[in-house]
């Protein structure tokens, strides 16, 4: 009761204090900043300004509750004769604010009693309240390093714990992840990949009662009406496989890009007609390790030593998935076509999450109305962390939620702890052909990548493909194109040379946002035909690009299943293909086009590459420690090329090409490099 009438008083006074100030002129975060660090302080003042400050009352604790709590102890005192001056004062302020409606309200709401007695409003009028305006042009770019150290410390207890102990004693819902490409696997390692979504298939990954696992959809290829298409068919094969089982939760994940590009909202509305509608849909585009943070409702792209709104980035120029807003509750707006407003979408800010932790987080997802969109604020990986224990204290009271998150929400939500990136040794990795290196995405990161790899890594041979012959050229000019690229590489792995196989940096575009699709199509189909025709395995597979890394798995490797083992980088993860597929075992590394500083791409195939210089000599040693010779064969033409690399592929034997001056000039140096004669 004493504490009660202390909690009531303090939240009371706070928002008189608040009011005082705006009355004053003062801006009304800027005081709050002030007072929190001073003896004035409080622990209401700190919890509940926040609250006045953004304008949010969704209820954490109702202002009816201290109707009722004020007005028993003011009960009390009178029973008593003790006086109580300042708590019969704050109860009235409660009154004020009930009979005025706002009694469901949280208890923040009794500074609306202030702002109708003074004419103020204590609704902050910097960065967030101006971004809840929408408009990005009144979003400034900031400094990364004085805006993440504005915000409040972070919530000092380890969620994983909690989360970890949930999932070690099978309370929590297997987490079935629908990747739109194979990059949403940045932050997970032993976890399941799956291409093929069969309901045996999927009856045989439940009942092994996993955390998590991922379903590749590779959906970002696709226009808005196949998307949808594919994602209700596989939510279809889910719950179907989920009753076979019997006895199994799940939550299902719509794991997207954190630059915010993807099939929103078809795919989660094509999820929500097959499974029901959900109590709410989280929206959490955060990725720490791409640089992606969720302030104050905006969402920013860290570049160098700024955080720069979303929306004024190339990612919002995208030519199919393309958007203005940076603030999220806008961007919701902007891609449902206004049918939720803005000011209708709910959201978990950073100051709940650091100050108030997961439980707060559990009542403010059981308040929402169902069917609700909630954003989820996060700068670094605890803030994500308590969100999950929140998430999952929800679910565990019955609440039932549909996803659309970054890769980060999905390590946090299954309590997985990050570990080291892995190297070749860590893989027992070996062999003396070199590795394929394919790079589809044209976005600047990687076109800036691009260039710092041929500067740092010298012995790389190069091969482009030409766009333009491969997207709109005559059929006989692409097919010429493909052979000429298949064979090169096939040559040049055969010498244990890593090999690049590169689109032409020129980004083509079509009239429509269909067109472009459908070039980006005939792209990833063109480096797929490719990879297939190369009869060598190499010593390690790296793709470049979502769409083309889907592709390449599943079209070119015929990948049904893979392990997620780690990663060869932060925010770059490394398979090893399963089973059934072309190359069992091989190592894949899936390196998104949009992660990573200019030269992540040269440092991850540095540890992985293997100088060709030693290649003749590694591959002579060998012979002679295992007691076999190396063929030398003279070759004259493409068809003899042919025959010995076919041959040498179905006898698993290593095998050295002759070529004479005369013949290579003849054969072209864009077939026959140097190092062949």
């Amino acid at each position: 009761m004493v504490n009660q009438l202390l909690a009531g008083v303090h939240i009371a006074v706070s928002a008189e204090a608040v009011a005082f100030g705006a009355r004053l002129g003062l801006e009304t975060r800027a005081l709050f900043k002030f007072v929190e660090k001073s003896d004035g302080s409080s622990w209401m003042f700190t919890n509940r300004v926040p609250h006045m400050l953004n304008a949010d009352y969704t209820p954490l604790s109702a202002v009816d509750i201290f109707v009722k709590d004020m007005g028993i102890v003011f009960s009390e005192g009178k029973r008593l004769c003790v006086p109580l001056p300042i708590a019969s004062s704050a109860l009235q302020q409660y009154l004020l604010s009930s009979a005025a409606g706002w009694g469901r309200q949280d208890d923040s709401a009794v500074v609306k009693v202030f702002e109708k007695m003074t004419g103020v409003t204590v609704e902050s009028k910097d960065l967030s309240a101006a971004t809840a305006g929408g408009e990005d042009a009144d979003i400034p770019t900031v400094p990364k390093d004085a805006t993440l150290a504005s915000l409040p410390p972070e919530w000092p207890e380890d969620p994983v714990e909690e989360i970890s102990r949930v999932e070690d004693e099978g309370r929590a819902k297997v987490l079935v992840v629908l990747d739109d490409d194979p990059t949403g696997t940045q932050t997970v390692h032993g976890v399941t990949v799956l291409t093929d979504w069969g309901v045996d298939v999927l009856v045989e990954e439940f009942q092994k009662k996993p955390a998590c696992f991922f379903i590749l959809t590779n959906s970002r290829a696709l226009n808005h009406e196949e998307a949808a298409a594919l994602t209700a068919e596989i939510c279809k094969q889910v719950v179907a496989a989920a009753a076979a089982v019997g006895d199994i939760g799940y939550t299902i994940v719509l794991r997207g890009d954190s630059t915010l590009r993807g099939h929103f909202p078809q795919e989660p509305n094509a999820a929500a007609s097959v499974i029901g509608e959900s109590d709410a849909w989280i929206i959490c585009p955060f990725f720490l390790q791409g640089g992606r943070y969720t302030i104050s409702d905006v969402h920013y792209v860290a570049k160098n030593d700024t955080l720069v709104p979303a929306g004024k980035t190339e990612f919002s120029q995208d030519a199919v998935f393309g958007y203005k807003s940076s603030n999220l509750r806008k961007w919701v707006e902007e891609k449902t076509e206004g049918k939720v407003q803005a000011k209708d979408v709910a959201s978990i800010s950073i100051e709940l999450l650091r100050k108030e932790g997961p439980e707060s987080v559990c009542r403010k997802l059981c308040s929402l109305e169902k069917g609700s969109i909630c954003i989820v604020n996060a700068a670094s990986d605890r803030d994500i962390e308590v969100f999950a224990a929140g998430m999952i204290r929800a679910e565990a009271k019955g609440k039932q939620f549909l996803c659309r998150t970054a890769a980060s929400f999905v390590s946090a939500r299954i309590g997985l702890r990050p570990k080291p990136p892995l190297t070749p040794r860590d893989l027992g990795c070996g062999g003396v052909t070199g590795g394929l290196i394919v790079i589809g995405s044209y976005v600047p990161t990687t076109t800036e990548q691009v260039r710092e790899l041929r500067a740092a890594c010298q012995t790389l041979e190069w091969i482009t493909v030409d766009v333009a012959a491969v997207s709109s050229g005559t059929s006989e000019t692409r097919e010429t194109e493909i052979e000429m690229a298949a064979l090169s590489a096939t040559l040049a792995l055969t010498s244990g040379t890593d090999t690049v196989i590169m689109t032409s940096r020129d980004l083509v575009k079509g009239a429509s946002k269909a067109e472009s699709l459908e070039i980006g199509l005939r792209v990833s189909t063109a480096l797929v035909e490719i990879v297939k025709k190369i009869s060598v395995r190499p010593r390690y597979l790296l793709a470049k690009g979502g769409i083309t890394s889907s592709d390449i798995a599943t079209k070119g490797m015929n990948v049904r299943k893979a392990l997620v083992v780690g990663q060869a980088l932060p925010g770059v993860p490394l398979w090893q293909f399963g089973p059934g597929s072309r190359h069992p075992g091989l190592p894949y590394i899936v390196f998104p086009g949009n992660v990573g500083g200019p030269s992540a791409l040269a440092t991850v195939v540095q540890h992985w590459s293997k100088s060709a210089s030693n290649a003749t000599k590694d591959m002579l040693q060998a012979a002679k420690a295992g007691g076999y010779a190396v063929g030398a064969f003279n070759v004259y033409n493409i068809e003899g090329i042919r025959a010995v690399v076919d041959a040498a592929e179905a006898e698993r034997s290593p095998a050295i090409l002759q070529v004479k001056m005369k013949a290579q000039r003849a054969l072209s140096a864009a077939v026959l490099k140097q190092k062949f004669v």
